[in-house]
């Protein structure tokens, strides 16, 4: 048996399903998940001393590579000084000063510890602002575990949300409406409905979470016009987004000003720490200045923090997002040749450090489009890739990301074992 496989037994006899977050299980592509021990630039090894090449970089966060020796100084420096304090540092004004230099919309900004803190804080905020209770989100955007966000679309265009989750009340998941992704029409439709009771309209202009969808101009637009004209706030979120695709993140690539702003993985590299800031006036709601509750014993963390702020200062580095968008777009065109040249229907996008993969003839711009994918020829690949030493996300519905470790040597190898593996799928 391998080592993978008895952590896996062992795992689940005191972890439910053996992980600590659900696409870790493997459930969707089946097989034993693989139990990381170290990772060094572009590649981590597993239990058993396999190398991959890592194209989720934890999720996100990995921009610069593991273990980027730069962030690893940082962060040993910090930690002789001590781990956790509960009260302000001087780097705590440091991160949130970069982050509103390098995020003008965001004139003040609040640290928290996961991007669904983020999010559930500033969809509060929202509500303690307008004093409305209503919120639009969309199907195929995840913006993190809390229980209004937990929702699917219900039956008709207009009608309330439904869980989506166990323990998530009826009586929450109807203050949530779903939309369609994209759908202008849709949207309208729902501000001409009931826009006087929508608090906030919260959206990831690059969706990561149905697979890597692009928001497109004309719907991002129509987002702002209608959440100016009736007084809703707009909040992006770009936990994910925000750093990966520009450095601005991609309100800055669409021209489009949010209200609120959530981030998270980039500004934390790779240490539990997100964001949420936005308008002075509506960030002057929150406490302890205003009445929106909002509190974490662990928000500022100093080693989070250090981590974060270096990395943020990496990524300025003349040309970064340049070589990045470059690496990205080798490996996904690279893809698409080798899938063309076996035959196999199949599609993929990129935009900055980010990348999607779809077994389908076009891309997808919804998450209607995203389910007609070939699940099971996935699968089929993701193994393939897998076994040759290449790990992507373990779900059909995942992005993927790039780091700047990432050279044209392991962009070059990754595109001739995916050569192979389109040919066998072929076969």
């Amino acid at each position: 048996m391998s080592r993978n496989q008895a952590l896996f037994e062992r795992a689940q006899q005191t972890i439910p399903g053996g992980v600590n977050s659900p696409v870790r299980a493997f459930r969707s592509v089946g097989g034993t998940p693989r139990f990381i021990e170290r990772a060094q630039g572009a590649y981590f090894w597993d239990a058993d001393g396999q190398r991959y090449i890592d194209y989720i970089g934890s999720w996100g966060p990995m921009i610069v590579g593991h273990v980027h020796p730069e962030v690893l100084e940082a962060v040993q420096r910090v930690l002789v000084d001590g781990f956790s304090f509960g009260a302000p540092t001087e780097a705590e004004v440091e991160i949130a000063e970069e982050i509103c230099k390098l995020v003008p919309s965001i004139e003040q900004v609040r640290m928290v510890s996961s991007g669904t803190e983020a999010t559930m804080s500033a969809l509060r905020l929202a509500r303690g602002f307008t004093n409305r209770s209503r919120i639009v989100k969309f199907e195929g955007c995840y913006h993190g575990h809390a229980d209004s966000l937990l929702v699917k679309a219900g039956s008709g265009l207009l009608t309330f949300g439904n869980p989506t989750s166990a323990g998530v009340p009826v009586d929450i998941a109807k203050h949530t409406t779903v939309l369609e992704y994209n759908n202008v029409e849709a949207l309208e439709e729902a501000f001409k409905a009931f826009g006087d009771e929508i608090a906030s309209v919260i959206v990831e202009p690059v969706a990561g979470n149905m697979n890597l969808v692009r928001a497109t101009p004309e719907f991002l637009q129509a987002l702002r016009r209608l959440t100016n004209e009736y007084g809703s706030v707009l909040i992006f979120d770009e936990v994910m987004c925000g750093f990966r695709v520009a450095l601005g993140g991609a309100q800055q690539v669409y021209g489009i000003t949010p209200d609120l702003t959530c981030l998270g993985k980039v500004i934390g590299g790779g240490m539990p720490a997100a964001a949420f800031g936005g308008r002075r006036d509506i960030m002057a709601h929150l406490a302890p200045l205003g009445g929106v509750y909002q509190a974490g014993t662990l928000s500022g963390n100093p080693i989070a923090v250090a981590a974060g702020l270096k990395t943020l200062q990496l990524i300025q580095a003349p040309g970064f997002y340049d070589a990045l968008t470059r690496q990205t777009a080798r490996l996904v065109s690279g893809m698409t040749e080798a899938a063309r040249a076996a035959k196999v229907p199949f599609a993929a996008d990129s935009i900055g450090g980010m990348f999607g993969l779809y077994f389908t003839d076009a891309i997808p711009r919804s998450f209607a489009e995203i389910s007609h994918c070939d699940v099971p020829r996935f699968n089929t690949f993701f193994h393939k890739m897998l076994d040759a030493g290449v790990y992507f996300a373990p779900s059909a519905y995942e992005a993927g990301f790039v780091s700047s470790a990432h050279d044209d040597a392991v962009v070059d190898t990754t595109v001739e074992i995916a050569r192979k593996a389109f040919a066998a799928l072929h076969a």
